[in-house]
């Protein structure tokens, strides 16, 4: 059983349903979502917010449940498609800053060993996650550290 750093075991729940197309009620067009996805962007939400919104909100009142079924393309396909998606992927900025609050936290507190674990953990989910996405959204010779992550997220 692959745990990574927590004390919980699987994560049991309902799958989303099964389907190959989007339900008839949400009939909106693919264009006018791929214009709303590219708008939210633009006002810089992350891909995962953008499909909340457009499941909740929707594209001119008509909620969107899944960008893939209605369009074919995912959310971050679309915003490549339209030079609009982040230099880094959105997990491994979010995991970055972490670190570097976690870091600033154990310079401010260095008798915290309880976050000095947290920052070990946090640093080597950083490092799995680079070695997944080097030499294809990474450079072939990136390498994580405080400082390099610092510089990428100023």
């Amino acid at each position: 059983m692959a745990r990574m750093h927590t004390r919980r075991r699987g994560s049991s729940g309902s799958d989303r349903p099964t389907a190959d197309e989007p339900p008839e009620w949400s009939d909106v067009d693919a264009e006018r979502i791929e214009e709303r996805v590219v708008e939210l962007a633009e006002q810089g939400h992350d891909p995962s917010v953008i499909g909340i919104k457009l499941r909740d909100e929707g594209v001119q009142g008509t909620p969107v449940p899944d960008v893939k079924l209605a369009t074919g393309k995912k959310v971050t396909e679309i915003l490549d498609e339209h030079d609009a998606s982040e230099d880094l992927p959105e997990d491994l900025r979010h995991l970055l800053e972490r670190a570097i609050r976690l870091r600033e936290h154990m310079d401010e507190n260095p008798g915290d060993y309880q976050n000095k674990r947290a920052l070990q953990n946090t640093e080597s989910k950083v490092r799995r996650l680079v070695n997944y996405y080097r030499g294809d959204v990474l450079d072939e010779q990136f390498k994580y550290s405080y400082d390099t992550a610092k510089r990428l997220l100023e």
